[in-house]
C-alpha cells in the first residue's frame, strides 16, 4: 500500500506565486497540493474542509477582500496549531523584520523562508517534505536574523500576548475591545490590560498609534504597498 502523500494548502495573495508553487512542488510525487486561497479569511473554511499537513503561508495577504489590512498571522497561528495539531505552518516571506520572525517561530511555525531565496524554493518539495515530519527550516539570512533577534531590544519589546493583540489590531482597526476578546478568548478587561501594556510598551497613547509603532519596529506584518487588488 503507497503511502499517503503529504498534503499542502497554500495561502499567498499573488496567483502567480501560488501557480510558480504548484510548479514546483509538482516534481515531487509524494507531495499532493489540496488548497488555495488569495485571503486569510478564506484559510479557515479550506482547512476545515480539507485535512492538510502542511501550509504555505504568505505574510502580507489581505484579511479579506474588503478588508485590505494585513491577515492576523499571530493571532492565527496558534489557533490552527491548537485545532490541527498536525499541521505544519511554513512562513514564506518578503519581510526579514527580526522580532516579526522570532514571534512567528514562537506562535508556532516550523520555519520562514525569504521570498529572495532561490535556492531554498528550488529544493521546496524536499524542505515541505522535512516539515512536514517534524523538521523546521530557516532561510540562510532569516537564520542568522533570527539567532541575532535574541539580542535585539524589539524582539524583548512584548510580550507574545501582545503581539497577538496588536497584530489583531492591525486587521480590524475597528474592532471594539468586545471584538478583540471574542477572537482572544479571554475577558474584556484582560484585552485592556493587554492594550494598555502594549501602549506603556511603546510609548504611545492610543491604539492607532500603538499599531504605526509596532510595524514601524517590525513588530507586526507591514502594511502592504498598496490595496489594490
Amino acid at each position: 500500500m503507497p503511502a499517503a502523500k503529504v498534503r499542502v494548502v497554500i495561502l499567498d495573495d499573488h496567483q502567480s506565486i501560488i501557480d510558480g508553487f504548484i510548479y514546483r512542488l509538482s516534481s515531487t510525487p509524494e507531495i499532493e497540493v489540496i488548497g488555495t486561497a488569495t485571503v486569510g479569511e478564506e484559510l479557515e473554511p479550506l482547512l476545515s474542509k480539507h485535512r492538510a499537513d502542511v501550509l504555505l503561508l504568505d505574510l502580507s495577504v489581505r484579511t479579506a477582500q474588503d478588508n485590505p489590512n494585513p491577515f492576523p498571522i499571530l493571532h492565527v497561528i496558534p489557533k490552527l496549531i491548537q485545532k490541527y495539531p498536525d499541521l505544519s505552518v511554513l512562513v514564506i516571506s518578503m519581510f526579514s523584520e527580526p522580532g516579526l520572525m522570532r514571534s512567528l517561530i514562537e506562535s508556532g511555525a516550523s520555519g520562514y523562508i525569504l521570498k529572495d531565496d532561490q535556492a531554498a524554493f528550488r529544493e521546496l518539495g524536499n524542505i515541505v517534505l522535512s516539515v512536514a515530519h517534524g523538521g523546521i527550516f530557516f532561510s540562510k539570512k532569516a537564520h542568522n536574523l533570527y539567532m541575532q533577534s535574541a539580542t535585539l531590544e524589539n524582539g524583548d519589546m512584548l510580550t507574545p500576548r501582545q503581539m497577538e493583540v496588536i497584530s489583531l489590531c492591525a486587521a480590524y482597526p475597528d474592532a471594539s475591545t468586545a471584538d478583540l476578546a471574542q477572537m482572544m478568548n479571554i475577558s474584556n478587561s484582560t484585552v485592556r490590560n493587554l492594550l494598555s501594556s502594549v501602549y506603556l510598551r511603546l510609548g504611545v497613547h492610543s491604539r492607532t498609534a500603538a499599531v504605526e509603532k509596532a510595524r514601524e519596529m517590525g513588530l507586526v506584518t507591514p502594511r502592504p504597498p498598496s490595496f489594490a487588488g
